[in-house]
């Protein structure tokens, strides 16, 4: 089962990472949405609500809470680089995946991750070696540096995209 739930295997931090590490965490942010979107494109309604894994999500949720972690993701990084420690917020993901807005079409969320990607890198490419060093406090996770969190970040769209990946490859869609 753990291999369903993480097919790419659990967040790993990178101690000390250089700064081709954090232009290639940067570019997986950026192509992560295009690759989603490839992914997804001749999947039916159907096939979206497929849950990943017995128990788990169906892959129309799962985007949907790629969407939804980003932006809190974002919210976070902008929060770090403008206050002192500050604590973020939390969300509890299993009850929002239970929301209504998980039944609205996928191509709302994809849009949404392309955007907020883009704006993501940008603002990402624009920071100083310090800059990374910020912190925030996580309620899940504990205290985090940015540093950190971008790798977590990366990490994070390559999980849910391995998901649907290897869902689609045990289907043979």
């Amino acid at each position: 089962m753990d291999t369903l739930r993480y097919p790419i295997g659990p967040f790993v931090s990178v101690e000390n990472p250089s700064s081709e590490q954090y232009s290639l965490w940067i570019e997986e942010i950026l192509k992560i949405p295009g690759l989603l979107r490839q992914t997804i494109e001749a999947l039916t309604l159907e096939q979206l609500n497929t849950p990943y894994r017995p128990g788990g999500w169906t892959v129309q949720q799962v985007i949907h809470h790629m969407a939804d972690n980003d932006m809190n993701a974002y919210i976070r990084f902008k929060r770090a680089l403008t206050e002192d420690h500050p604590v973020s917020g939390s969300y509890q993901e299993d009850l929002w995946a239970e929301l209504s807005d998980y039944s609205a079409p996928v191509e709302l969320s994809l849009l949404l991750l392309e955007s907020l990607h883009s704006r993501f890198a940008v603002l990402l490419r624009s920071l100083r070696p310090s800059d990374f060093q910020r912190t925030f406090t996580s309620p899940t996770h504990g205290p985090m540096n940015l540093e950190t969190a971008t790798h977590r970040y990366a990490w994070h769209g390559r999980h849910h995209l391995a998901q649907i990946l290897s869902l689609k490859e045990r289907m043979s869609w």
